[in-house]
């Protein structure tokens, strides 16, 4: 996949593209990735890339010309073209798997008070992240080049991507590390139990749980099978420690931590 970004600073991607699983995803090949400067593309001798906005107001407004030109010289045939803006629908991990299975994808970066308005009808699309206000697209650039690369196979394991949140409609259940018990916090004793089932049972309530309380929105949305109503009401009876977990601590109590 190629990700190409067109920019007024081309240099805000060196060291993201030189760390973690970006940079092993471009070593690998899975991606390509470029960072092109459209102030290049101007035709101003003094090199401007922006004027005074028409009709009067504050701040200074990206020219037409540059962008277009820059545009054209650098988008693939297959290119899929965004732009960052206010106004475009916010960006959701449905938008990065849609992004992951295209061939090019081109992503612009506005500055300054913002775009001629004209530069729109050249893009395929306008996206968002979030309800505030940056200086430029180069965050929100990143965000998604970020996003999109560890979903491209062979960037990170398939494992990793199963559970996470947002992937199934809900958000990730609780993760721990060792030591099993730090500052009187404990690492919950299903987790030692060696009951592969039962632990997915729990991780299945406490994403629940989680995506409920922090969530409501995706909690609503996500249609519960008959399963997760059982666990669903377990939650709503306060029901810490059901059957099935007692049973899956009793079996599995050679296993779990005492010290």
């Amino acid at each position: 996949m190629k990700i190409k970004v067109l920019t007024l600073f081309p240099r805000f991607y060196d060291s993201f593209l030189d760390t973690s699983i970006v940079k092993r995803a471009l070593a690998k090949g899975i991606v390509e990735f470029s960072s092109i400067d459209i102030r290049s593309y101007t035709k101003d001798k003094y090199g401007r890339v922006d004027s005074a906005p028409v009709g009067g107001g504050a701040g200074l407004i990206e020219q037409l010309q540059p962008l277009v030109d820059c545009l054209r010289a650098n988008k693939g045939p297959s290119a899929h073209v965004v732009f960052f803006t206010p106004r475009g629908h916010t960006y959701r991990q449905e938008d990065a798997l849609r992004f992951s299975k295209m061939e090019e994808l081109v992503l612009v970066c506005g500055h300054y008070e913002g775009v001629d308005e004209r530069f729109l009808s050249y893009v395929d699309e306008e996206l968002s992240i979030g309800d505030y206000v940056l200086t430029g697209g180069e965050i929100p650039a990143m965000a998604v080049a970020d996003s999109v690369t560890r979903l491209l196979p062979g960037a990170i394991a398939d494992a990793s991507l199963e559970d996470e949140s947002f992937t199934n409609g809900l958000l990730e259940y609780p993760q721990y590390a060792e030591p099993y018990e730090y500052e009187g916090k404990k690492i919950p004793d299903i987790l030692y139990s060696g009951n592969h089932e039962a632990i997915a049972k729990w991780r299945k309530k406490e994403a629940l749980r989680v995506t409920k309380e922090r969530r409501p929105d995706l909690y609503r949305n996500y249609p519960l099978g008959k399963a997760d109503r059982k666990l669903v009401k377990e939650l709503e009876e306060g029901n810490e420690e059901p059957e099935w977990l007692k049973k899956a601590l009793e079996k599995g109590r050679k296993f779990i931590k005492k010290d």
